[in-house]
């Protein structure tokens, strides 16, 4: 996966803000407005639908997840435009979709923030009962969880306006480049760094964040001159840092997102595969993504596991 195995700013925002934003990026908290937030989300964009309750597909999500009226779903709110805090509050395309699923199935989607490697394992300690972050599906997780696809992402560089290192993405060996945690990048620029040192060239100095906006706010600053990340998450930083950062190379290695849910619980993933094809087909999920600007990444299909790519 090139993604945030996951694929996650703070959008850094400009000059001004800069000083502000350096005390927002933390470690992670547990706690909903932990997420080191601030980067200026698409809230004037038109209101979503609220979408109606479906009763057969709310009848397939296990008792025990419904019995209190909410799905307490894990994610790390660092990762600009999915999920992040603004204002103290958890928005994001994500957390948008995540809502209108929960409305499908007539249960509350509430938030927990976490850092990001540890929301599998907190789902599996049965502290969540669902993960919504980002998350790409590959093989690996596939045999830990149940992953439902619900948008396409790939990987994508960014640097400094200008590309004052004239850098490529294979051209990165003895560079400083900025990554999160636990994403797909790393293994990625672990690959790279491997091809580096083969040819007799400077590994590349692979510097890894807790949180994307520390990535993010690495770059800005000069302290790298490269970073790694989801390519909606480079579109956004690019955007909300009024162009302080340019995209290097192409969109790769696109993969599918996927909404996680524990193995062994019945026809919940198919509840939740239904719910947001229900989405979908009704055009809610088309607002939704339009509203955050990520609409390229649009699915037609949710699926339940669908074999990685590769």
């Amino acid at each position: 996966m090139a993604l945030r195995t996951r694929h996650k700013l703070l959008a850094l925002l400009p000059t001004l803000a800069m000083a502000t934003l350096a005390a927002a990026c933390g470690t992670v908290q547990d706690n909903p407005s932990g997420g080191g937030g601030g980067a200026p989300g698409n809230t004037t964009a038109a209101a979503i639908p609220t979408p109606t309750k479906d009763d057969a597909l709310a009848a397939m999500v296990p008792a025990d997840i419904k019995a209190d009226g909410k799905i307490v779903v894990g994610q790390d709110q660092s990762y600009p435009p999915n999920e992040f805090v603004e204002n103290g509050q958890v928005v994001g395309m994500d957390v948008d979709l995540g809502k209108a699923i929960g409305q499908k199935l007539g249960l509350e989607f509430t938030y927990e923030n976490s850092a990001f490697d540890g929301i599998i394992p907190g789902l599996q300690a049965n502290r969540y009962e669902a993960a919504m972050s980002s998350f790409t599906i590959n093989a690996e997780r596939l045999q830990q969880v149940d992953m439902v696809s619900y948008f396409s992402a790939g990987t994508s560089g960014a640097v400094l306006k200008g590309n004052p290192d004239k850098l490529t993405l294979d051209t990165l060996c003895g560079k400083n480049v900025a990554v999160q945690k636990g994403t797909v990048q790393v293994e990625d620029l672990e690959a790279r760094t491997a091809k580096c040192t083969q040819a007799g060239q400077p590994a590349i100095n692979v510097q890894q964040f807790q949180n994307q906006t520390d990535a993010n706010l690495a770059l800005t600053s000069k302290r790298v001159a490269a970073m790694l990340a989801d390519s909606p998450v480079i579109d956004y930083a690019i955007k909300v840092t009024n162009n302080q950062l340019e995209q290097v190379g192409q969109v790769y290695d696109t993969a599918p997102y996927g909404l996680i849910v524990p193995k062994g619980k019945g026809d919940f993933a198919k509840a939740v595969q239904g719910a947001i094809q229900a989405l979908i087909d009704d055009g809610t999920y088309k607002k939704i993504l339009e509203k955050w600007g990520v609409q390229q990444g649009a699915v037609t299909k949710a699926e339940v596991n669908p074999a990685p790519a590769g």
